[in-house]
């Protein structure tokens, strides 16, 4: 709902706490889960209409922070399988042209399984126009996958294993090329139309907008990380967003940056770069070697 880790929690604690005061004052509530549901549902709304403010001044390209799941970790990526079509750098991205009434909307009826009724009394709006706000949604969102709705695994659970298998295997073949310098065969592994999103926020060296184009983005990847090698930054692979990707970690382990692939039909069709250490803090120390000068000095 909030493409940020760190407001997200805040809107969850900020639930509950509401749910602790009404029990103070002794207020009744009979459904809980309804209540809790209902009131992240409208604060996540009211979030989003400032923080759309907000990103007018933002300083070049805006990406979701990254979530991040290691494979020898608690919470590693077989418990964000499920959650991983939702939680796709492509898909927050796409969430973006909705307005909040239409992301809270699509969010609780498409990833979570709600029922009109439900949304309807959730977002304060009428069954009706949540049909309506629903639908419109969707025309938005034509181009991208929708998420599984409702928890769980579900009948899809083995294709999406293989589906997610095999981005595996493309992820490292792609980032065997990239550390080889292989040029050959990097373009072998990117779409024709791939593109490379970088998120640096103005704090961190980061392309200033998306660059699209098979020749363009390998060169731009191959030199990358070559860069990063030159600086002693090595890579940590990890589910990034539910997708296959790497934490960039420098010489004394600090975080230089995440990086998440794309994947789709054999091919990798975007790369996310998130540089920008507001978006890293929640990983772990930030490294200083990405920075541009002014904010090293700060």
């Amino acid at each position: 709902m909030t493409g940020s880790v760190g407001d997200a929690e805040d809107l969850v604690q900020d639930t509950f706490l509401g749910l602790t005061r009404a029990d103070r004052a002794g207020t009744a509530v009979t459904d809980p889960k309804a209540y809790l549901t209902t009131t992240v549902t409208r604060l996540g709304i009211n979030h989003l209409k400032s923080a759309r403010v907000r990103r007018e001044s933002y300083v070049g390209e805006w990406l979701p922070e990254p979530v991040v799941a290691f494979a020898d970790r608690p919470g590693g990526p077989a418990e964000h399988a499920e959650l991983a079509d939702a939680l796709s750098m492509a898909f927050l991205l796409m969430l973006e042209s909705l307005s909040p009434a239409e992301r809270a909307v699509f969010l609780l009826r498409e990833a979570f399984g709600y029922g009109y009724p439900e949304v309807a009394e959730m977002t304060g709006k009428s069954e009706a126009n949540c049909r309506q706000i629903f639908a419109r949604a969707r025309r938005h969102l034509a181009p991208a996958p929708a998420p599984a709705p409702g928890p769980g695994p579900g009948p899809g659970a083995e294709p999406t294993a293989a589906r997610r298998a095999e981005g595996d295997e493309l992820a490292r073949r792609f980032f065997a090329a990239t550390e080889g310098g292989d040029l050959e065969a990097l373009l072998d592994l990117l779409a024709p139309d791939v593109v490379f999103h970088g998120d640096g926020g103005g704090k961190a060296r980061a392309v200033g907008r998306s660059v699209s184009g098979l020749q363009r983005v390998a060169r731009l990847l191959l030199f990358g990380f070559d860069r990063n090698r030159t600086l002693g930054i090595s890579r940590r692979y990890a589910r990034v967003n539910g997708r296959p990707g790497a934490v960039l970690l420098d010489a004394r382990g600090r975080v230089a940056g995440v990086i998440a692939l794309d994947i789709a039909d054999g091919a990798v069709r975007a790369f996310h770069s998130v540089s920008n250490p507001d978006k890293l803090a929640h990983l772990g120390e930030v490294s200083d070697l990405g920075l541009r000068p002014q904010e090293r000095r700060r």
